[in-house]
């Protein structure tokens, strides 16, 4: 993958010029340790910087190819997967599961569809209060557990993020309409086409491991999560085990297991991916205007029934999530991750941003900025144009 910043306008250098600034001051203040930061628009990369360290121990510096484990970012992998086949004919939006997955119809979720599945309203936003880091690597132990649970409301009138189910249940659909594993994919049908194959994975190969950038907690974070009481909302979506922090994030069997509620991904390869949702990048659309049309709508608001927050979703993608009032159409769909990664395109200015970065922050101050600096960028060279609001994201 060699793709770079188209040169020759003042605009694209000027943008290139001020995120790598703030990644800069960022590494350099301290706050972060490593972070890349790939901007598209209208197809073409219009930004593509890098800063800081991607593992302390050796030394080695983030490099543009370098995957971060960004967790739920990968998410937005996870539905573009499922568009991509839907675009093709395999499966419909509002196809029940049990046409693909028998199994899953068990305690009266027969009624349960794509649809349902994508705006996280399926009903099983958990995971066993059992289940362990080695049991999440197990992929037929927990789509058996997945399929076996109670949903928690009828499927369809409610929502909760459906942390770890929702990458599961995705990718089991993946796996019976196609045959081959949602890794496999992911590879063949988008990150091969768009030359990105050897920066967004799900599992990454034994191999490739070297390659990834090292997670480390914000200092006081292990203390925070250890106060945490565990009938804690957090984690009714796990257990404390599976929590996302640095410690899970650097396991080799976590990194090389198929677990699509999460992703390793660089910040290019993410953005590009968004970028061939909007417009031909290279050649290479992922889905039509109109299949974009429907899968950036918002799909289904409501209150997350276990944090507490107003949410909505488009199908697979949060809309303007980080920021705005939920109850407002919005262009942008989008995906965060723990520890404060952040992508979204913005369907009206045909920007595709994406932040990834090894330190694992309890905000997305790092991606508002930084997205705050390519929103007025891109409306100074256009025009007058809807100022994209950062602030809340997902976990994963």
């Amino acid at each position: 993958m060699t793709d770079a910043p188209q040169k020759g306008t003042s605009m694209t250098d000027d943008i290139q010029q001020q995120v790598q600034g703030a990644i800069d001051e960022l590494v350099e203040s301290g706050t972060e340790r490593g972070l890349q930061v790939a901007v598209y628009r209208r197809g073409e990369q219009v930004v593509d910087a890098v800063a800081g360290i991607a593992d302390p121990e050796t030394g080695r510096l983030v490099a543009s190819d370098t995957p971060f484990y960004a967790y739920s970012v990968g998410k937005s992998a996870t539905a573009t997967v499922a568009h991509v086949l839907v675009e093709r004919g395999l499966f419909g939006y509002d196809t029940p599961v049990v046409e693909l997955w028998p199994e899953f119809g068990a305690h009266g979720k027969e009624s349960a569809t794509v649809r349902h599945v994508l705006t996280h309203t399926v009903g099983v936003p958990g995971i066993p209060a059992n289940t362990t880091p080695e049991d999440l690597c197990d992929w037929d132990k927990m789509c058996a557990a997945i399929a076996d649970a109670e949903p928690w409301w009828e499927p369809g009138t409610k929502t909760a993020y459906h942390a770890y189910p929702f990458g599961y249940i995705v990718g089991e659909i993946v796996r019976r309409a196609t045959g081959k594993p949602i890794s496999q994919v992911l590879k063949e049908d988008v990150a091969g086409p768009l030359g990105v194959a050897d920066e967004l994975y799900f599992g990454m190969p034994e191999s490739e491991l070297y390659r990834l950038a090292r997670l480390e907690d914000m200092e006081g974070s292990e203390e925070f999560l250890a106060a945490m009481p565990d009938d804690a909302p957090f984690f009714k979506l796990g257990p404390r085990a599976t929590t996302p922090n640095a410690e899970f994030g650097n396991r080799p069997d976590i990194l090389m297991a198929d677990i699509p509620a999460g992703g390793k991904t660089s910040a290019r390869a993410t953005a590009r991916m968004y970028a061939a949702l909007m417009d031909e990048v290279d050649g290479v659309r992922l889905v039509s205007p109109g299949r974009l049309r429907e899968v950036s709508a918002a799909a289904f608001s409501g209150v997350d029934q276990i944090m507490g927050n107003p949410t909505t979703w488009a199908l697979g993608y949060s809309i303007d999530q980080l920021g705005a009032d939920p109850q407002e159409a919005s262009a942008v769909i989008g995906m965060g991750g723990v520890g404060g990664s952040y992508a979204y395109a913005d369907t009206a200015t045909g920007v595709a941003f994406a932040l990834t970065k090894n330190r694992l922050t309890a905000d997305f101050s790092a991606a508002e900025r930084v997205a705050g600096i390519v929103t007025e960028a891109v409306a100074e060279s256009s025009g007058p144009s809807r100022i994209i609001e950062l602030g809340r994201g997902e976990t994963e």
